[in-house]
Formats: structure tokens, C-alpha cells, sequence
């Protein structure tokens, strides 16, 4: 199994959904607390998830515009490892939550054609991590996991001076192509390794991550 791949699988709501993608080689699991995703763990549960995961995987906390409040709450109760902003947090607010929580902070940016491409430079230089993600239709209830890929052309040949995630629309049989044509050395992943809405699938995550993880 190749070491220059990660793999994040977000939206994990049971332990044994942690235990599959950690047997997987995942090196991130995601724990998602927007209220109106079907992947929502409240606090006590991500808590108890949290502190099951196996040492040396990435727990992530997914936000979208949270309150100081929130984030307090978040990280005095879950054992987060990076928060994830999924929201429309400016340059601004990623710092500020980066300087008050002292926690690595990944932002999402979604890319729809190649105007968008202008705000992921806007948060090289408060972000540890990018998110490149597909943006979500006007009409999407989800800022992310709707399993729509964007045109990965735009982003050919493009780096950034830190490290960065491809998302939307991945699964096993477009991923190892979406890894090529972009030069993604981490991906992430929700809906595509699901039986259902907010249940992972052993078989998938696994199928996922070796399709990723190929030679």
C-alpha cells in the first residue's frame, strides 16, 4: 500500500464505520455536525466515537458558519484533531478560529468552473489545509456530500502551498482517474461508501480505498 495517498471517509456515525475505514487505510474519518446532514453525530456520540478511533487517525470535525459557541461546545467535548470549515467563513474567521482553538483548520472551497478557483488562493495563507470540493447547486440543502464531481481539468497542474484534499463525487471507480488528471494526494469521500443515507458499507470503504490506494 503505497504512503503518498490519504484517504478521508466523512460522515462516520458508527464505530464500526471507523473500524472499516481504519482496516481500509484510511488516515482521516470524518465526524460531520451540520444539523441537516444525514451524517450529523451529536456531541456525545461523536465524543464516544472519537475517543475509539484508533491513535494516528485524523479526526476531523465538519462545521458550517459556527458560532464561537458551537465551536466551544465542539471541541470541549470531542477530541478533534482539525476542524473542517464548510461554510462560507471568510479568510478572516478561518484565522481567527485557527488562533482561538489552536487546532488545524481545513477549509472547504467549492469549484464549479474556473472563477471559483480565485478563493481557494484566498485561504492559502490562513488555512492549513484546502478542501476542494464541488460547488453545490443553488437549490442543495448540503454544502457538501451530494456526490457531484466537478471538471477536474480546472484544477490540472495546479498546486498550492499547502496541503489539500480532492472531494465530490469520488468513489471507486472514478478515483484512481481523478487522481491523475489532478495530482491529488488526498481525497475524501461521503456518500459513495454508503447502503444508505448516513450508514457506511464496509465493502465500499474497502473497495474505495483500494482503488485509491493502487499501484
Amino acid at each position: 500500500m503505497p504512503s503518498n495517498i490519504n484517504v478521508k471517509i466523512c460522515g462516520v456515525t458508527r464505530a464500526q464505520d471507523i473500524d472499516a475505514s481504519v482496516k481500509a487505510g484510511a488516515r482521516y474519518i470524518g465526524l460531520n455536525f451540520f444539523p441537516k446532514s444525514p451524517r450529523y453525530a451529536t456531541l456525545e456520540q461523536a465524543r464516544a466515537l472519537a475517543l475509539g478511533t484508533a491513535e494516528g487517525i485524523c479526526k476531523v470535525g465538519l462545521v458550517v458558519n459556527p458560532t464561537d459557541a458551537e465551536l466551544d461546545a465542539l471541541t470541549g467535548t470531542v477530541p478533534l484533531d482539525m476542524i473542517q470549515l464548510h461554510g462560507g467563513e471568510t479568510p478572516e474567521r478561518v484565522a481567527e478560529i485557527k488562533q482561538r482553538y489552536g487546532l488545524p483548520v481545513m477549509k472547504a472551497v467549492g469549484v464549479a468552473g474556473a472563477d471559483d478557483l480565485l478563493a481557494l488562493d484566498r485561504y492559502t495563507q490562513v488555512a492549513d489545509q484546502l478542501l476542494v470540493d464541488t460547488k453545490p447547486p443553488k437549490d442543495a440543502a448540503l454544502p457538501g456530500g451530494n456526490g457531484l464531481a466537478f471538471d477536474w481539468s480546472l484544477i490540472a497542474g495546479r498546486r498550492w502551498s499547502l496541503p489539500w484534499m480532492l472531494a465530490g463525487g469520488l468513489n471507486a471507480d472514478t478515483v484512481a482517474e481523478a487522481i491523475r488528471v489532478t495530482g491529488a494526494r488526498q481525497v475524501d469521500l461521503s456518500s459513495a461508501v454508503e447502503s444508505a443515507p448516513g450508514v457506511k458499507d464496509a465493502g465500499l470503504i474497502q473497495a474505495f480505498c483500494d482503488a485509491a490506494l493502487a499501484d
